[in-house]
């Protein structure tokens, strides 16, 4: 069983928005908190953001701050990452992360493309 899957990735025009998904399973997601992060090719992850445990504070970095929210619904146990206003500069692999004291899971990504 995967603890992480990332979806609703795709293609979008500059200034598009895409709305991704991370379902979690095998573990009591309500106790995580939930981190996006994103990857180009021969670069590090970059963190995108952070959303607590009950959903109630949200950390961004500077690059998507008013433009992207990160949500999530501990009942259906997902996050949700909304990407507004969609640059180029935001073409990446869009992964999920579930942290709680040492425990820690990854999803496989899900490719956001921004392109004319």
């Amino acid at each position: 069983q995967v603890p992480l899957v990332e979806s609703g990735g795709g293609l979008v025009q500059p200034g598009g928005s895409l709305t991704l998904s991370c379902a979690a399973s095998g573990f009591t997601f309500s106790k995580f908190a939930i981190s996006w992060y994103r990857q180009v090719p021969e670069k590090v992850h970059e963190l995108v953001g952070t959303i607590t445990t009950t959903g109630v504070s949200t950390i961004y970095q500077p690059s998507a701050k008013g433009r992207f929210t990160i949500a999530r619904a501990n009942d259906k146990n997902t996050a949700y990452l909304q990407l507004n206003n969609l640059e180029v500069e935001d073409t990446a692999k869009y992964i999920c992360n579930a942290r709680w004291a040492t425990t820690e899971y990854w999803g496989q990504g899900t490719q956001v493309t921004v392109s004319s």
